[in-house]
Order: structure tokens, then C-alpha cells, then sequence
């Protein structure tokens, strides 16, 4: 991944809140399961919501064989990939300067589809500890019929950029008379009692990897 920004890559809006550091891009890929993914297709964009895993300097998705998205990504079309981490509202004395504290990557790159299975497979595992660590191993692996109707696409990081906003507000110079309260209203997300589907096996208890995901 080249970590100098190029015209396509740039923050130009504010870019004093740019990164193009590797610890930093991967940081926040890291702290994301969900990302969007950007291509065009006969001239329509289309952005789609999906989850991810990373590793090195790869992320890998996955979706139904038949789905738009994997069949033409696999192409090797041009593609982008956004992660978007909120942090806080930021409110400040005067609608105009309120904001959020947040931490973004946009990715660029091309995908290939991975169609060795033995690499599929660890490219699947990839995704689900992403999404919950330890959880692959409680699970039945996926079955062939299932590996089939699954298209694995690992898309490349040729470029990329990160955008992070902390901190107060910042209100204009006279307004920080005006008795209004401003401040940050911090965000995150947590988890609720985990709540099983109701058919789980007599004397099967909590697995491990959901009693450690609910204690992060």
C-alpha cells in the first residue's frame, strides 16, 4: 500500500485530520466489521454494505456466488471500500460548528476471486474473527455445497487514506460568552444480554467467544 497521498487519496477538506500511515489505516480497519463497497457498473454507481476481515494488506468479503457484487468485483473492476467509526457528537454553541468525532478509511484497489478452497476457507475464518473472535471454532465449518454458493473476493489496498476528528468543539471567538453548554456526547457501541434462539441443546451454556465479546 503506498502511504503517500496521491490526488485520489488527498483529504483536502480539513486535511490537517488526514493519515496515511499503514498502523493507522489498519487500526481502524481493525476496529470495523462493516464496511461499504463502491463500484460502477454500465455507468450506475452502486455502494453496498457488507462485512470484512483484513489481513496484511488485504481485505476479504464474502456474499452469495449469484449476488451482483461478487460477480463483478471479481472482474477486477476498479473499487473502493469506506470504514466509518463514530465516536461522539460535538456540539457546539452555534449550529454551524457542531460535528461528530469520528475515525474513516477510504480504500482503493481491484478484487480477485479466491477459488482455492483450503484459501476460501481461511479467507471465511478471516471474516468471522473479525466479526467475533473465537467463534469459528465453536461452529460447524462450512460444507462443500455451502463453500460453493459462496464467492470469497480478496480485494487489494493499493491506496488508501484515513480521516480521524477528536476533540471539542471549536466555536467562533465570540460565541464562547453566549450561555450555551457545549461539550461531546461520546458514542459506542455495546452489546445486550445475548439472548439464544431458543432450540440450543440442553446443558449447552454460553460459548466462550460471546462471554468474551460481551466483556470487551
Amino acid at each position: 500500500m503506498n502511504s503517500q497521498p496521491s490526488p485520489r487519496t488527498q483529504v483536502r477538506r480539513l486535511p490537517d485530520r488526514g493519515r496515511y500511515d499503514e498502523e493507522t489505516i489498519h487500526g481502524i480497519l481493525d476496529a470495523a466489521f462493516l464496511c461499504h463497497v463502491s463500484f460502477v457498473v454500465d455507468g450506475q454507481p452502486f455502494t453496498i454494505p457488507t462485512l470484512f476481515g483484513r489481513k496484511r494488506n488485504c481485505l476479504y468479503l464474502h456474499g452469495s456466488s449469484a449476488s451482483r457484487t461478487m460477480r463483478e468485483l471479481q472482474k477486477g473492476i476498479p473499487a473502493c471500500v469506506v470504514v466509518t467509526l463514530v465516536d461522539g457528537l460535538v456540539l457546539a454553541r452555534s449550529a454551524f460548528h457542531h460535528s461528530i468525532n469520528y475515525r474513516s478509511v477510504v480504500a482503493f484497489g481491484t478484487a480477485r476471486l479466491v477459488e482455492d478452497p483450503e484459501a476460501k476457507m481461511a479467507a471465511l475464518e478471516t471474516v468471522s474473527e473479525n466479526v467475533i473472535p473465537g467463534r469459528w471454532a465453536e461452529v460447524r465449518a462450512p460444507a462443500p455445497v455451502e463453500l460453493k454458493a459462496t464467492a470469497v473476493i480478496e480485494f487489494t489496498i493499493e491506496e488508501a487514506s484515513a480521516k480521524v476528528r477528536n476533540g471539542p468543539p471549536k466555536d467562533d471567538e465570540e460565541d464562547y460568552a453566549l450561555p450555551v453548554w457545549a461539550g461531546v456526547l461520546p458514542l459506542r457501541t455495546v452489546t445486550g444480554e445475548p439472548r439464544d434462539d431458543g432450540r440450543v441443546v440442553d446443558g449447552v451454556a454460553m460459548p466462550a467467544s460471546v462471554e468474551r465479546y460481551q466483556k470487551r
